[in-house]
């Protein structure tokens, strides 16, 4: 004679019966629509504090640059170029802040947990704040350009000059890639360090001490002066903002890997896998 032990199904009241029938039928929750958690993506990056007033510091650097440049620069040598780099620059330190916190927020806000019980599915979290971020990336510049081109336009109203208009789609689009890996920067720390404070130091050691290190390097080496750009992103980066050849495109690719592909495949394996608290 043998026994059947039956495990109770904890969804079910004590005491109440259902049948097997009524369980093989109950409908299965469908999943969250992947627009929905980027939507909610999108929100967290600045319905917080510190995203609030990353972005008006944002605002704020981008006017005070503006102005320096309309009282500060020659009236022949003011064009559209210079007012759009004044809202891009502070732009390019800021936007990886952002991206930073788009990650290490879960865990620093010790939201991670609510996060991924709602959406189990980690690397669908992650894959919508990437996207999000690159978005960002994206709606940035064009909001640069639009507003360094108001900006341009309003100064030339009242110093009568003739507009210049020196910024053709191609660099444009290059300032763009620039954004972009600076914010993927940002967005790849936030994974690996998972912790916002050494996220955000890491990055500026990156941005500010690596190229100082490198320049002396080169200085003093000859090798490395002439292959640099092979290693270092922040030198093939550079490159973006002049004509580029095939051999620049090359350097950024292999200076990509290095620095940003193969540590962003490092840490998404360890959101994947590390433990939430």
């Amino acid at each position: 004679m043998t026994t059947t032990t039956v495990t109770p199904d904890p969804l079910i009241p004590a005491g109440r019966h259902v049948d097997a029938s009524s369980r093989r039928g109950r409908t299965v929750p469908a999943p969250i629509p992947f627009g929905r958690i980027a939507g909610v993506e999108l929100r967290k990056m600045f319905d917080t504090r510190s995203g609030f007033w990353l972005m008006t510091s944002l605002v704020v650097l981008a006017l005070a640059a503006t102005g320096a440049i309309s009282i500060f620069v020659d009236p022949d040598n003011l064009d559209y170029e210079s007012f759009a780099t004044a809202w891009g620059l502070p732009m390019s330190v800021i936007l990886p802040m952002i991206a930073v916190l788009a990650v290490t927020g879960e865990w620093s806000a010790r939201s991670a947990l609510t996060t991924f019980t709602l959406v189990p599915g980690r690397g669908r979290v992650i894959a919508a704040k990437a996207l999000v971020t690159a978005v960002v990336g994206l709606v940035s510049i064009a909001v640069a350009a639009v507003v360094g081109a108001l900006g341009y336009l309003g100064i030339a109203a009242i110093m009568d000059l003739d507009p210049v208009w020196n910024l053709s789609f191609g660099e444009l689009a290059r300032v763009t890639l620039v954004q972009e890996i600076g914010m993927f920067m940002g967005f790849m720390l936030g994974m690996v360090f998972r912790n916002s404070p050494g996220a955000i130091v890491a990055y500026f050691v990156y941005a500010l001490v690596l190229p100082t290190v490198s320049s002396a390097l080169a200085s003093t080496n000859t090798w490395w002066a002439e292959h640099a750009n092979w290693f270092d992103l922040n030198w093939a980066t550079m490159n973006l903002y002049s004509e580029t050849t095939a051999k620049m495109w090359a350097q950024l690719g292999v200076a990509s890997v290095i620095w940003l592909i193969i540590p962003t495949l490092i840490g998404l394996r360890l959101v994947l896998k590390s433990e939430v608290k």
